[in-house]
């Protein structure tokens, strides 16, 4: 029996490890790098007196629009109140639908100036400059302007549709 037990137990001895072959409980390299984006640098906004001088002149434009659409807008809700009781084709439908006509030509000048901004804007950004917080604010009041008017627009031709 002892012929069998040395020969065994020098077998379990070649299957132990010494105590500095286990590996580390530290935690790997992957496990302690940093994934989080980097941090953009915050630009810093310098003035355009160029740029101004154009959103100057867009937002002048804007209001000028602004008050042409509002007087046509009143001619138009006059004829189309009373166009609203005549057939389609008739003299005061025509009218009204002119004065609608001519609400859109308006409103195509706020596309125009929206348009003009838009560029300003994309010239910015292919220059790698930050954008400029007035021309965003007058961008964003004339798509609303804009919105606004197709409203209005909307609204008032709903009262000439035919019934």
């Amino acid at each position: 029996m002892k012929r069998i037990l040395l020969p065994a137990l020098m077998l379990l001895g070649g299957c132990a490890q010494s105590a500095s072959r286990f590996p580390s409980l530290l935690p790997r390299a992957i496990e302690v790098r940093d994934d989080a984006e980097p941090m953009a640098a915050t630009p810093v906004i310098v003035a355009d007196a160029t740029l101004d001088a154009k959103i100057t002149k867009a937002s002048a434009s804007l209001a000028t629009i602004q008050g042409a659409f509002e007087a046509g807008a009143t001619r138009a809700e006059k004829l189309a109140m009373a166009a609203q009781a005549q057939a389609a084709g008739s003299t005061a439908w025509v009218d009204a639908q002119s004065a609608l006509a001519d609400l859109d030509v308006v409103r195509a000048d706020v596309s125009s100036v929206i348009s003009d901004l838009d560029r300003f804007a994309i010239d910015r950004a292919a220059a790698g400059v930050a954008s400029y917080p007035a021309l965003e604010a007058l961008r964003d009041a004339a798509r609303t302007q804009h919105a606004d008017e197709g409203t209005i627009i909307e609204t008032l031709a709903a009262q000439l549709a035919p019934a």
